[in-house]
C-alpha cells in the first residue's frame, strides 16, 4: 500500500493533497541544505584543530545537537541509514525500505545526488534524501582507517557499522518528517 501511496503522492496533479506534498517537499529540501553545510563545517573545523579524532569526538557531540537545532516546529529531521554508526539513528520499516530501493537505484546505475522520495500516511509527511558518500566521509567512514581511529570509533560507537565505504556509495540518508492537516 505504501508503495502505491508513493506513487500517487508523486504523479497527482498539483491540486488538494499532491499541491500540498509538493510544498512539503520543497520545504524539506530547503531544511536539508542547512543542516548538512553545518554538519560538514563542524566536521571540517574539529579536522582542523585535531584531524580525525579530534572530528570523530566531536562529531559524536555536535551532530546530534546540529540536527536538533535544524528541526523546526513542526518538522522532525534527523539521519538514517543501512549501515549505522550511532543506534540513535536506526532506520524505522519505512526508512528501511525507502534506503533499500535507494540501493536498488544506486546498484542499477542511477545518480545518489539528489535521489529522493516522500509520502503522506498515518497523518505524517515522510521525506528522505540519499547521501552519497563523498570524499571527506571516507577519512571516518572508508576502508582504511588508522588503528588508532578505529580504536577511537570502537570507544565511542561499540556496533559501529558504518566503516568500509567507497567513493560514491550510499552513505544514508537525510530524513524528514512533519504531521499533515487530515482532510
Amino acid at each position: 500500500m505504501r508503495k502505491a501511496l508513493l506513487v500517487l503522492t508523486l504523479c497527482l496533479p498539483l491540486s488538494g493533497q499532491a499541491a500540498d506534498s509538493t510544498a512539503l517537499s520543497e520545504e524539506a529540501r530547503r531544511l536539508i541544505m542547512p543542516l548538512q553545510q553545518a554538519l560538514q563545517h563542524s566536521v571540517q573545523q574539529a579536522m582542523q584543530q585535531g584531524g580525525p579524532l579530534q572530528a570523530v569526538a566531536s562529531c559524536q557531540v555536535q551532530a546530534p545537537a546540529l540536527t536538533a537545532a535544524h528541526s523546526p516546529s513542526p518538522w522532525q529531521v534527523g539521519r538514517t541509514a543501512l549501515r549505522i554508526r550511532n543506534p540513535a539513528n536506526q532506520p524505522d520499516a519505512w526508512e528501511l525500505e525507502v534506503l533499500q530501493r535507494f540501493a536498488a537505484r544506486a546498484a542499477a546505475g542511477e545518480p545518489l545526488a539528489g535521489m529522493h522520495e516522500q509520502t503522506i500516511a498515518d497523518g505524517q509527511f515522510r521525506y528522505m534524501q540519499a547521501i552519497p558518500t563523498g570524499q571527506p566521509c571516507l577519512t571516518c567512514h572508508g576502508e582504511k582507517l588508522s588503528p588508532e581511529l578505529a580504536a577511537k570509533l570502537d570507544a565511542l560507537y561499540p556496533a559501529d557499522q558504518a566503516r568500509g565505504f567507497k567513493l560514491g556509495e550510499l552513505r544514508g540518508a537525510f530524513t524528514l518528517s512533519r504531521p499533515v492537516e487530515q482532510p
